[in-house]
C-alpha cells in the first residue's frame, strides 16, 4: 500500500514538472511579444516559439543567448530582453534589438 501510494506521488509531481516546463514557453512568448509591440505579419509574429526554437525544445542561438541572460531566473522580464539587445546572437551583421525593430528574427542568419 505505502508503494502504491509513493507511486502516485512520483507520478503526480513528474505530471506536474512537465506542465510547468510546457507553460514556461507560452509565457516567456507573451512577454517578448508585450515587450516588443510585435505586428502579426512581421517574421517575427507568424514565428511565434521559433523566435527563440528550432525544433520542439532546441534553441537557436537568440534562445541561447536569453538562456544566458536570465541565469536562473523562471520569469523572462522585459530587463532580462534588453541584456541581448545589443549582441548579434546569428553573426548576421546586425544586432538583435535592431533586428526586433525591424520585425526579423535575431536567431536566424538568413532572417535580416
Amino acid at each position: 500500500m505505502v508503494q502504491s501510494h509513493m507511486k502516485r506521488t512520483l507520478i503526480g509531481l513528474s505530471l506536474s514538472a512537465v506542465a510547468c516546463v510546457a507553460m514556461a514557453t507560452p509565457a516567456f512568448l507573451g512577454v517578448f511579444l508585450s515587450n516588443y509591440k510585435v505586428k502579426g505579419t512581421s517574421d517575427l509574429g507568424k514565428a511565434k516559439c521559433a523566435i527563440c526554437h528550432t525544433k520542439g525544445k532546441q534553441l537557436d542561438a537568440y534562445g541561447e543567448d536569453l538562456k544566458k541572460a536570465l541565469g536562473g531566473a523562471k520569469k523572462l522580464t522585459p530587463e532580462i530582453l534588453a541584456k541581448v539587445e545589443s549582441l548579434d546572437s546569428d553573426k548576421d551583421g546586425v544586432k538583435n534589438g535592431d533586428e526586433i525593430k525591424k520585425g526579423t528574427l535575431p536567431g536566424d542568419p538568413k532572417s535580416k
